[in-house]
Parts: structure tokens; C-alpha cells; sequence
């Protein structure tokens, strides 16, 4: 197995001002806030009403929903926030019915109603040419924690590796979340038997997941085998959204029966590394990280 121990080292550290971390669902947030917390930097908290973690409010927080631009941006300035950290998912999508006319929001509305019709990446990108727009800088959660990242360049992380019939999954798999993500539509998908079997929506990864068990309970595909691959987005911002997975992704991929995970080197968050790389060894499961230019990984 190739060795990826990345040294924590937190990029903003010597940086002025206070960083502010808009919050979603999923472990993203509580890494980044506890890595600012470790480099004695306070970070505030941003927690998206019914999305947050509740760990998360223990912190000196603001909590609002995903239409409220003007607390946000009345909140954020008077913490003294000129960074901001877009970490997490975000399950609903806001609709312009449910906007308050003040004057942050009317601002918000041209970039609400270029965006809506279109992906969730250009959604992002409408939401940070916001912030940006009323003085905050938009960073990437890497940048603050850049030991969250895959390790590059490409490498198999546990001690078992894919065999011929799971390479050729993996490639099919990598080939389909690369097209799937050029529509702006999802970054995973899943090949089992040498055809893709899932691909990844609006709901998730974890749901997708799910669906391969049930076409296996339900003797749709083999029994047994199948990878999944996780890869950005070819004109992803990468200062939000990057593919994630964790010791919960381990879990779900077992009972889903399959074989390995493979995610981009360099460009996808693995939480508790060294956990989920444990978890995968104790199950038989490998994981990769795999580059779009190079598909031949030696062990």
C-alpha cells in the first residue's frame, strides 16, 4: 500500500480577518470548523436551517435559511467575517416565492434567476459571485484543511486493489460520472458486471448507493462486486462541492455489496482518513484515487 499521511497544514492561519463557514449536511463542516478551532482561529458558523449538523451550534453561530441573504450578510459583517467557507450539502434548492424584498436580497435575485434553470454547479457559482459581491472572499474548504484532500498523484490507499473485472468497472464508472458531471448533474456512478448500473442525482450518493442494493436484492445484477467512483465535475468550482466520502460511504458501499470505491486524486474530500481506510481493509474493500489523464495505477 502507498503511504498517504498529508501533513495539516492550515493555509489560512496567518491570514487577517475571521472565517465564516456557510454550513450544509454532512461531517465537511465539523472537519473544517474544528482544523480552524485547532489552529486557534474562532470560526463562525453559518448552519443552514434543517440541513446543519446540531454539533455545529456550540459555536458562535448564525443560523438561517437558504434564502435569508440579509441576515446572512448583516450577521457575517458584524462577526468580523472577510473569509467565507462554502462546506456541506444542501438537499433544497431556493425558490424566488420564498424571498424577503430587502435590499442584500433584491441584489440576490438577477444571480437567483440566472441560476435556477440550470445545474447545482451553476448555482454555486451564482452564490459566490454574491458573496463576492458584498466583500467576502470565497474559499475552498481545502484551503483550510488541505489534509481532507485525496492523495495525489493517483494511488491505491488499502491493502486489496481491483482485479481485471473490477478495472474495467472502475473505467466504465469514471467514464460515466465524468460525462454525467459535464451536464452538471451529479459525480458518482456505479458499474457492476461490466455495465453502469446507477448514476448519481439530486438525491446523493448515498442514494444511489442504496438503489444498487436494491436491484441486487431484487436479482437485477450479480450478487456481488461493482465500483464506485467519485470524480469533480469538469468545470467544477473547486472552492465548492467537491466529491466527499467517508466512513458512512464505506458502510453504505458494503451492503450495497460492492468491491471498491475509486475517487479523483487531488480533488475529492476524505473524511477521517485514516478510519475509512481501516473500515475498507476490515471489509475487503479498496480504494483508489484515480486521475482523468492516467488510468494505468500500479500498487
Amino acid at each position: 500500500m502507498t503511504a498517504a499521511k498529508i501533513e495539516q497544514i492550515p493555509r489560512l492561519a496567518d491570514d487577517a480577518g475571521r472565517v465564516a463557514i456557510i454550513a450544509g449536511n454532512g461531517l465537511l463542516p465539523i472537519s473544517v470548523a474544528e482544523a480552524l478551532e485547532a489552529a486557534e482561529k474562532k470560526p463562525f458558523l453559518v448552519p443552514l436551517r434543517g440541513e446543519a449538523d446540531p454539533v455545529l451550534y456550540k459555536y458562535e453561530h448564525q443560523e438561517i435559511s437558504i434564502v435569508e441573504f440579509a441576515k446572512l450578510v448583516r450577521s457575517m459583517k458584524a462577526a468580523g467575517v472577510d473569509r467565507v467557507v462554502l462546506a456541506g450539502g444542501v438537499t433544497s434548492r431556493p425558490h424566488v416565492s420564498d424571498l424577503k424584498f430587502d435590499w442584500p436580497t433584491l441584489r440576490a435575485v438577477p444571480y437567483v434567476l440566472r441560476a435556477l434553470g440550470q445545474g447545482d454547479d451553476a448555482l454555486l457559482r451564482a452564490f459566490i459571485g454574491l458573496l463576492e459581491s458584498f466583500g467576502f472572499k470565497v474559499v475552498g474548504a481545502h484551503d483550510v484543511v488541505p489534509n481532507l484532500l485525496s492523495p495525489s498523484p493517483a494511488q491505491i490507499l488499502t491493502r486489496n486493489a481491483p482485479d481485471a473485472r473490477e478495472r474495467h468497472n472502475l473505467e466504465l464508472a469514471m467514464e460515466s460520472a465524468l460525462r454525467l458531471g459535464d451536464l452538471d448533474v451529479g459525480q458518482g456512478a456505479v458499474a457492476v458486471g461490466g455495465r453502469v448500473v446507477a448514476l448519481e442525482g439530486a438525491e446523493g450518493t448515498d442514494q444511489m448507493i442504496e438503489r444498487v442494493r436494491e436491484l441486487r436484492a431484487a436479482g437485477r445484477i450479480p450478487r456481488r462486486g461493482g465500483v464506485l467512483v467519485k470524480m469533480a465535475k469538469p468545470r467544477q468550482d473547486e472552492r465548492a462541492d467537491l466529491p466527499t466520502i467517508g466512513i458512512s460511504t464505506i458502510d453504505n458501499a458494503v451492503k450495497a455489496g460492492l468491491s471498491g470505491i475509486a475517487v479523483e486524486a487531488g480533488r475529492t474530500f476524505i473524511l477521517g482518513f485514516g478510519e475509512t481506510i481501516a473500515a475498507a481493509n476490515a471489509e475487503g474493500l479498496f480504494i483508489e484515487t484515480v486521475s482523468r489523464e492516467k488510468k494505468d495505477i500500479k500498487k
